[in-house]
């Protein structure tokens, strides 16, 4: 009888333990192809706006700047400048408020750092299946190794057939779940560091962006980056 070998041998031969860890191994790689999919567009998207953020402070007034960033509701960078102008227009409500104990510049900074905070969370989310999916995908593909062996010896013993053209196709066929673990997992983790990256890069032109809104709701200009402690000036708008 001629023997059949490979992972439609595995699905066939296997029982309901083999083909649920099949199951899950392959439901956790479409998983982590969809999250990282997903995630590099919009750093794509995000480092896009980033660009255009660099020439915010090239424009005549404030109302300006904003048209150059564009209409999309989701842009980091238009938020934050919005989030700061609307901060100041809050401090600067005639009503008493708590707020009013805050200097101007702790109250801007407050707000444009919430402001981060809630973007960062935004960026962050899925990172945490692509993690767990890394750290745990070899060891499901290892226990589907282990049960597979073990049926394989099983099956084998009860036969009587011990030689090696017996034992090496089960036992081989059960090792299979290990490197579908491993397929499942590279990927994962790649794919969690690239975008770790991806998102440290934007939180940095983010945080920039944000110290030299900063400097113009609370003095009226920008922080010069390339001589420290000078200040562009910029028209206000609103």
């Amino acid at each position: 009888m001629e023997s059949q070998f490979g992972i439609a041998n595995v699905w066939t031969q296997g029982d309901f333990v083999t083909r649920a860890v099949a199951i899950l191994l392959l439901a956790m790689s479409l998983a982590s192809w969809i999250v990282i999919l997903i995630k590099a567009l919009d750093i794509l998207k995000f480092k896009k706006q980033a660009r255009a953020a660099r020439d915010f402070w090239h424009s005549e007034d404030f109302a300006a700047a904003l048209t150059n960033l564009g209409n999309d509701p989701g842009n980091p960078f238009r938020i934050l400048a919005l989030e700061g102008r609307e901060a100041m227009a809050h401090h600067h409500d005639t009503k008493v408020q708590l707020h009013d104990s805050l200097d101007v510049s702790d109250w801007v900074t407050r707000c444009l750092r919430n402001c981060i905070d809630e973007f960062t969370a935004r960026i962050q989310s899925g990172l945490a299946i692509l993690a767990s999916v890394g750290s745990t995908a070899p060891f499901i593909g290892l226990f589907g190794t282990v049960w597979g062996i073990y049926h394989a010896l099983v099956a084998i013993g009860t036969s009587g057939q011990s030689t090696i053209d017996k034992v090496a196709g089960p036992i081989g066929e059960a090792l299979i779940m290990t490197a579908l673990g491993l397929a499942v997992a590279i990927p994962a983790v790649l794919g969690y560091n690239a975008l770790v990256r991806g998102n440290k890069s934007i939180l940095n032109g983010l945080n920039s962006f944000a110290h030299d809104l900063h400097a113009y709701f609370v003095t009226g200009a920008r922080v010069n980056a390339g001589e420290p402690g000078k200040m562009l000036p910029m028209k206000k708008g609103s």
